[in-house]
């Protein structure tokens, strides 16, 4: 069994209020869980209104299964949001 997990940080410059903060946070999450078998929350920064934080974790069987679920999930995030990727963490064991 090999989990594979990353955390994503968003910047967001357009956001000014929590409440539109939250909206993007639930669509991408949604969008995300939607579209691939892999669990995905905000997990961090949750006060501060321009920065996401999200942590997405999938098992799987293979390191090479796990590395790929993660790329597609960040080139999809990626391509649905307006917001800039500034920093991503990934660990797979």
């Amino acid at each position: 069994m090999i989990v594979g997990t990353a955390k994503i940080t968003i910047y967001a410059p357009w956001v000014h209020s929590l409440k539109e903060k939250r909206m993007i946070v639930k669509s991408i999450c949604a969008k995300v869980r939607n579209k691939f078998n892999v669990s995905i929350a905000e997990v961090e920064d949750q006060n501060i209104h321009q920065r996401v934080v999200l942590g997405l974790a999938c098992i799987v069987n293979e390191v090479d299964v796990a590395d790929s679920m993660i790329d597609h999930v960040l080139n999809f995030i990626e391509r649905n949001t307006a917001g800039e990727i500034i920093d991503i963490e990934r660990e797979l064991r």
